[in-house]
């Protein structure tokens, strides 16, 4: 689904970013140029980006 329509970035690119190593709205921003334009993808950004680091959190802990 995409997140951003003013650069074309979708959920999967932002899940892939926070997975290569982004942590935060700011630094994913950096990486996609997420919420540069408009700002109206900024929610669901944060979202995302929430969701996938309690998904990596979850994989760690069971591997620990």
């Amino acid at each position: 689904m995409y997140v951003c329509l003013c650069h074309a970035v979708t959920d999967k690119q932002i899940k892939h970013a926070v997975e290569d190593g982004c942590c935060s709205l700011r630094e994913v921003s950096q990486c996609l140029n997420v919420g540069k334009t408009c700002g109206r993808c900024v929610p669901v950004a944060r979202e995302v980006i929430s969701d996938t680091l309690a998904e990596l959190g979850a994989d760690i802990a069971r591997v620990a």
